[in-house]
């Protein structure tokens, strides 16, 4: 007997296990793309959003991801949720602020997500895939060595309250038994995006808002779906297979967390991506459209 093999630039594996899975701001940049490439993986989708989806065949519950009882609503019978919510997006070079952008990411990524955990335990998921960035870290330096020695040292209000998110998903997973995953992610783009801006900047510089700019390894929409795949297998078998805790929170309950490097650096120029390989089996494909 024979397996499939499904590794090309638009190849996605069908999941081993479909889920069903709640895609949080599922409506927004991020969640557009990912979408329909969850639904061919075989997963049922469920989007929470203050607008509806434009993908079909998912369900929608509209509501705001401060509003604990649109969330609540939201987790009533999924297995697992991707946050993929994002306000007010920085890079990870400037101190630029204003006072929306302070009050637009610290109602998300600090209430928000901290809301959406503490329900979802109640409920019993114990597993989640957390959008972050690669914005958490000062954006000029040579090498990301990887995930655990690079500090959290950006200069954006977006990064520092990215950073803040993951730091709220090591909580719920130290203290609740939760399995998190964290995807540092780059440069979301879709396929038309991705493929002109590929030809037009080969040498990858993009403007920041520093004198400079800084290289930018932007993702492909395909190799950012499969990133997202290989985390939901990753944290739902790894919760799958742990066992149950006390309900009483005690410190080293059997939860995890970790942060994942995603970025479309295929000759890991500037990314050590070992373990974005080792855990959910990533690694960018997209690349082969531009070859030839």
């Amino acid at each position: 007997m024979t397996s499939t093999i499904h590794d090309g630039p638009d190849d996605i594996a069908p999941a081993a296990h479909p889920r069903k899975v709640l895609m949080v701001g599922g409506s927004g940049h991020v969640g557009t793309f990912v979408t329909p490439y969850l639904l061919r993986a075989g997963h049922h989708l469920r989007v929470m959003d203050i607008r509806p989806p434009t993908a079909s065949g998912v369900e929608f519950v509209e509501g705001s991801v401060t509003d604990p009882d649109a969330l609540d609503r939201a987790l009533d019978g999924v297995d697992t949720f991707v946050w993929a919510v994002m306000q007010k997006a920085q890079g990870g070079s400037v101190t630029n602020q204003d006072v929306p952008t302070i009050l637009a990411n610290y109602d998300v990524n600090g209430k928000g997500l901290h809301l959406l955990l503490y329900l979802a335990q109640l409920r019993g998921i114990r597993s989640g895939v957390y959008t972050g960035t690669m914005s958490v870290h000062y954006r000029h330096r040579p090498f990301y060595t990887n995930e655990d020695e690079m500090p959290l040292d950006t200069p954006s209000v977006y990064g520092l309250t990215k950073g803040f998110g993951e730091g709220v998903c090591r909580y719920f997973a130290r203290w609740f038994g939760m399995h998190l995953m964290a995807l540092r992610i780059t440069g979301p783009r879709t396929r038309a995006q991705f493929i002109k801006e590929r030809h037009e900047r080969p040498d990858r510089m993009y403007p920041d808002g520093s004198p400079t700019g800084s290289k930018l390894y932007i993702l492909d929409e395909a190799d950012l779906a499969r990133a997202y795949l290989g985390a939901i297998d990753a944290v739902t078998g790894t919760a799958s297979r742990a066992p149950s805790d006390a309900e009483q929170p005690m410190p080293g309950r059997h939860g995890s967390f970790e942060a994942i490097f995603i970025a479309g650096d295929e000759t890991e120029e500037m990314h050590n991506l070992a373990r974005a390989r080792e855990r959910i089996g990533w690694s960018p494909r997209s690349h082969r459209l531009l070859e030839g």
